[in-house]
This record gives C-alpha cells, sequence and structure tokens, in this order.
C-alpha cells in the first residue's frame, strides 16, 4: 500500500494506491484548494497529475472521500469536475455528506448555504454567475453516490479495508445544517504564528495543573469525516479537520481508550496542526510514533508549534512528517531537533 500525502497547498488531499487480489485500487482523500488541479493560469497541480497517472494506467478513484465543505479540502476536486467532462467516468464511489440529506435525515429544512454546484469550466464554484447543476444530482446521475450519510460508528468493508467511522456525530451534523454560512474566507481559519515560543515552555505551560485545552468551533470542521483503515496488519489514523472531543468519543465507541489504545501506522493530524484540534486526551488513546501535517504553513499561523510541543510531551518518541519543506517548517523542525527530549 502506498499513501501520498499530497503537496495541497494550506489543504488536505491524500492518495492511496493498492493492490486488491489482482488488481489495483486507489482511494483520495479531498483534493486541497483549486490549484491543487489547475490554477487560474493553467499551471497543473498534483492533484491534476495523479488523475492523470489514474488514467494512464486504466485504473479508477475506487472511493473519493470528500471530508467536509472547506475550499482547502474540497475545491481541487470541484474544479476538476467543472473543467473534466469525462471525471465521472473515473471515479467509481464517493462518501460525502450533503446537505439535502443531513437535512432529509433531520427532517428539517434545507440550508441553502451548503448547496455546491459543477458550473461547465468554471475556476470558482462559490460565485461564478453561471447556472450549473447541484453536486448531489451530479453525483446521482452518475451513479457515484447512494446518499448514505458517512457517521460516527458506521463501519465499512471495501476493498479488503475496513473503515472504521469516528467523525462527525449527530451532534455535528445538526449544527452544520443549522449554522453553517458561507464564509467571505473559505480557506483554513487560524492565528498567528507561534514560532517564537519555545517548545520547553509550551510543555512547561501545559504540564501545569491549571492548564485547560480549548478546542475549537467551527461548524465545518466538526462535521468533517474522520476514520481509521485497517488492513489485516496495520491500522491508519486520518482525522480531516475534526474536532478532537467527536474523535475521542468515536475511538471511545469502539472500544479505544487510554487503559485499550488504538495502535496506529500514524496519525493525520487534524486541521493542519491547529492547537485546537490536538488534545492530550487525543494523543493519550493513539499509540504511534509518526504524526503526519498536512501545510505549507503560508496561512494562517498553521502549524501551531503548540500542536507539535504537545505531540512530544505525550510521545518522546515522536517523528513529525510534514509534505513540505518550506522555511517557516524547516524553522520548526530546527528547534524541534534541537529540543533535548529523548
Amino acid at each position: 500500500m502506498k499513501i501520498n500525502f499530497l503537496k495541497a497547498f494550506n489543504g488536505d488531499s491524500i492518495w492511496i494506491s493498492f493492490k486488491n487480489n489482482e488488481s489495483y485500487q486507489n482511494i483520495l482523500i479531498d483534493g486541497g484548494v483549486g490549484n491543487m488541479y489547475k490554477s487560474t493560469s493553467n499551471v497543473k497541480g498534483e492533484l491534476f497529475s495523479v488523475i492523470e497517472q489514474i488514467r494512464k494506467d486504466k485504473q479508477f478513484i475506487d472511493l473519493l472521500v470528500l471530508t467536509h465543505f472547506d475550499d482547502d479540502h474540497i475545491g481541487g476536486i470541484l474544479r476538476w469536475l467543472n473543467k473534466d467532462k469525462k471525471a465521472s467516468k473515473l471515479i467509481k464511489k464517493v462518501w460525502f455528506n450533503s446537505g439535502k440529506e443531513i437535512a432529509k435525515k433531520f427532517e428539517v429544512n434545507e440550508n441553502k448555504d451548503l448547496d455546491i454546484e459543477i458550473i461547465d469550466g468554471a475556476d470558482d464554484f462559490y460565485t461564478s454567475p453561471k447556472q450549473g447543476i447541484k453536486f448531489e444530482k451530479y453525483l446521482r446521475e452518475n451513479n457515484l453516490w447512494e446518499g448514505k450519510i458517512i457517521e460516527q460508528g458506521s463501519e465499512f468493508d471495501l476493498f479488503g479495508l475496513q473503515f472504521k467511522i469516528l467523525s462527525p456525530n449527530k451532534e455535528k451534523l445538526e449544527k452544520l445544517l443549522k449554522l453553517y454560512k458561507k464564509e467571505k474566507d473559505y480557506f483554513t481559519s487560524g492565528s498567528e504564528f507561534d514560532f517564537q515560543t519555545s517548545l520547553k515552555d509550551f510543555i512547561d505551560e501545559e504540564n501545569k495543573p491549571g492548564f485547560k485545552f480549548k478546542e475549537e468551533t467551527r461548524v465545518a470542521n466538526g462535521s468533517s469525516i474522520a476514520f481509521i483503515t485497517e488492513n489485516k496488519v496495520r491500522s491508519f489514523l486520518f482525522l480531516g479537520d475534526a474536532h478532537p472531543s467527536v474523535v475521542v468519543e468515536g475511538l471511545n465507541n469502539f472500544g479505544y481508550n487510554k487503559n485499550n489504545v488504538l495502535n496506529a501506522e500514524f496519525m493525520k493530524v487534524s486541521h493542519h496542526g491547529s492547537k485546537y484540534n490536538t488534545s492530550k486526551e487525543l494523543l493519550e488513546i493513539v499509540k504511534t510514533d509518526k504524526y503526519i501535517i498536512s501545510s505549507n504553513a503560508t496561512k494562517h499561523g498553521l502549524p501551531n508549534k503548540r500542536t507539535i510541543a504537545r505531540i512530544i510531551n505525550n510521545n518522546p518518541n515522536a517523528f513529525i512528517y510534514f509534505n513540505y519543506n518550506g522555511s517557516s517548517l524547516i524553522q520548526l523542525l530546527y528547534v524541534y531537533l534541537d529540543y533535548e527530549h529523548r
């Protein structure tokens, strides 16, 4: 099995390829921002290369997971669908929690801010004045989607793999339906870089009895699909932008806790390393030495250095992996490597 964390700018895009019986199969989790597929000046991104490679090899995207509505996760996929009329022929199955299906589940009116359209040739799927086709209709007409809500506690057996869904729970889906509003900035929210504070200072602060973790409250991230993927020998943890309390709840529901930890090959750290999305409680339930952060460190102060400190405070043997080598990340890693924590 090969798992590639694509250079998704400030977003997420993960390509999993593996051999199942005699055939090769592919899972794509999110597609980063629009430029991941192709920029407005026609510069092709890594998502474009992956799609064309799968097409060249006469394979398919056997499962496309769209974790939630934020542009830094779904933008590249929607630009691809807008630009490529043959895209639907390459996709076999989609996981996506649509506003229409959530409204149906709770028997309430739809939230029109959750509507997404496929607009032929458009770069921006939010503001284009052209008339398009509703995303849900596109998926149904091309037999890509069953309309099933992907929610906490669900289990799936696909392609010789097992999937255990940790997030979202019922509460986060209801909040998405009631409170979600289109934002002026569709990209990941956050704050300024906190690199100036030492890891030791962060660790000392968080070890004090009075320290309280603060969880993020954005409803879109709270609705993020997060899950465990398992093959016969390993477990992998993909957290999207999920809220840590929901992930902990999901892990508990599957029998994992501090006394019965999840042994994972790696953890894809939630929300690009935000300090509000990785709690001590979550870290204590997951046993791994590999923590992967998807971010180019150019927007909104992510990843937070406090998150790095929290990880190594919990696990002195931790290895932190990034999908970029940007100067800000190198600065962060140098401080991390110089810190005498082993």
